[in-house]
């Protein structure tokens, strides 16, 4: 039964990230690490304490508190399993054989005119080819429960903002992570500021993105978010007009 691994795992709140990238590895060899480094981050297993056979039973008691509960929680695997664009190229290829490799599934949303462009070998976990763009980000969004962004280029800062717009309206209050791996996006991030600053986002809104250095810090973060914003709609009106379509036929003419 799907997700009883992840029951037993305990270790995340999530079961699926979706993780936004490149199609190609960029110029520092840090994005290509930080692709990696998030992949083992997602199925990562913490190292537990191991005593040697011949410690004496007094050792035991020597540990506090605070230690036994952190080997404890060192067992528990986080056992997320990945969705991402498809591709088997660039970072999209590195972070999905990674968790690939490390035993979880895979899922990769591809839309079939870039299958030649982005898929060269072959491919990991199960790959859902869609009709466009538009079915691959909705399809993306739709198996996933947190979203971060490695560097990437247009398509990976497109998928992003799409993300946060959905956040701010209403549409999923699910985390969106920044991988900002060497100050990518720092940048975007002072943008960012600076449409707060000037009025075009609200403050709540800002704090819909999570950003962090590393993989490790930013996945906590992403477990520890709590939207503190308010939508335009709320998620389950969006929900009902998706299930109800258009009632009224309207003329924009």
């Amino acid at each position: 039964m799907e997700g009883e691994d992840d029951i037993k795992g305990g270790g995340s709140k999530f079961r699926r990230i979706c993780v936004f990238c490149g199609s190609s590895q960029g110029k520092k060899t840090s994005y290509h690490d930080a692709a990696i480094d998030l992949g083992k981050e997602l199925i990562s297993s913490f190292n537990s304490l191991v005593l040697p056979l011949n410690s004496p039973p007094w050792s035991m008691v020597q540990m506090s508190i605070s230690s036994l509960v952190r080997d404890s929680r060192s067992r528990v695997s986080r056992n997320i399993d990945l969705v991402y664009g498809g591709g088997s190229v660039g970072l999209m290829g590195l972070v999905s054989q990674a968790v690939h490799s490390g035993g979880r599934h895979v899922i990769g949303v591809i839309p079939k005119t870039l299958m030649p462009r982005e898929i060269t070998g072959v491919t990991v976990g199960e790959v859902k080819a869609v009709a466009d763009m538009h079915q691959r980000k909705a399809e993306m969004a739709k198996h996933s429960d947190a979203f971060i962004a490695l560097p990437g280029g247009y398509g990976t800062l497109e998928e992003l903002l799409e993300v946060i717009t959905w956040a701010q309206l209403g549409i999923h209050d699910k985390p969106v992570g920044l991988l900002n791996v060497d100050g990518y996006y720092d940048a975007l991030l002072s943008f960012i500021d600076q449409a707060v600053e000037e009025g075009f986002i609200p403050p709540s809104a800002r704090h819909i993105i999570v950003s962090a250095l590393t993989a490790k810090e930013l996945v906590k973060k992403l477990e520890e978010y709590v939207p503190s914003h308010e939508g335009v709609a709320s998620k389950l009106s969006w929900e009902m007009e998706q299930q109800l379509g258009y009632s009224q036929q309207y003329d924009v003419s």
